[in-house]
């Protein structure tokens, strides 16, 4: 057993945890932990998707009784069925653009300066978005995640398709622009985590399609430490955060991709990142 890389496997999972639903790129996040950890080739791809189900599985635990009460009451329940179609609404933008645009984006947008500029663009929409919050003063019009319109749901799908950017986070664009659509910012944080569940269910098995040749017995350790280490942490973080919205905005985190941002673009242009798709 490689302890050595069995300990990268534990730090990736870890930063996947902590990134993934928090406004601020989990992508960049892995690229620079991938590149100092020199994690970065073939494998890494799938391990990648590994711990991003695992960082899912920690939702589908969180919510695990709504998840089970929507499920169940879709035969008779008129608030199941619309929870289900706003989901699904939400969904269907960035399926399909990022299939038909996928190549494109690794392609022409995966590279340090346009990772960077979203990054940094990202952050001034959430000092924007909350300044106008503050200002506005406004009671938010949707106060209860099932009380989302179909209107609504749309709305926030659009959003979430700007997180095909690399560095521009998708719960960051699902939470700010579900809070400029009039979302209380715990709903649009908790519409946030629902939205992840098929996006990231459907990326993991299509990527793991095209990965699959990788995998061997002897990465199945490394896997199940990553894995467990994404839900762990994605699990606390899901927690905090749901404390944290309930009490504060998210200029902080404006800020901190701001220096992320600059950071990636100094150390990727000095060659100290890998950026091989």
């Amino acid at each position: 057993m490689d302890w050595i890389l069995m300990f990268k496997a534990l730090i990736l999972g870890v930063v996947e945890g902590l990134t993934e639903f928090l406004p601020v790129s989990s992508t960049g996040h892995l690229i620079v932990a991938g590149s100092l950890l020199d994690f970065t080739d073939a494998q890494s791809k799938t391990f990648d998707v590994v711990i991003q189900f695992g960082a899912i599985l920690a939702i589908c635990w969180e919510y695990r009784a709504k998840i089970g009460s929507v499920v169940t009451g879709l035969p008779a329940r008129t608030d199941a069925r619309r929870f289900a179609l706003n989901v699904i609404i939400a969904t269907i933008p960035a399926i399909v653009l990022g299939l038909l645009f996928e190549k494109s984006i690794k392609s022409v947008l995966f590279s340090p300066v346009p990772v960077s500029v979203a990054l940094i663009l990202g952050s001034i929409v959430i000092l924007w978005a909350e300044s106008r919050q503050r200002d506005r003063d406004a009671t938010p019009r949707v106060t209860y995640v099932d009380d989302l319109s179909y209107g609504d749901a749309f709305k926030v799908g659009l959003a979430q398709c700007f997180a095909l950017i690399p560095g521009t986070s998708r719960s960051g664009s699902t939470i700010i622009g579900g809070m400029l659509f009039g979302l209380e910012r715990r709903v649009a944080t908790e519409f946030s985590f629902f939205l992840a569940i098929p996006i990231i269910f459907g990326a993991t098995f299509y990527e793991m399609a095209k990965y699959w040749r990788t995998l061997t017995v002897d990465d199945l350790g490394l896997f199940v430490i990553g894995l467990v280490a994404a839900f762990v942490s994605a699990f606390v973080c899901v927690r905090w955060l749901l404390r944290y919205v309930a009490s504060h905005d998210f200029t902080a985190f404006a800020w901190y991709r701001i220096g992320f941002g600059l950071l990636i673009l100094i150390v990727g242009y000095s060659g100290g990142l890998s950026w091989a798709e």
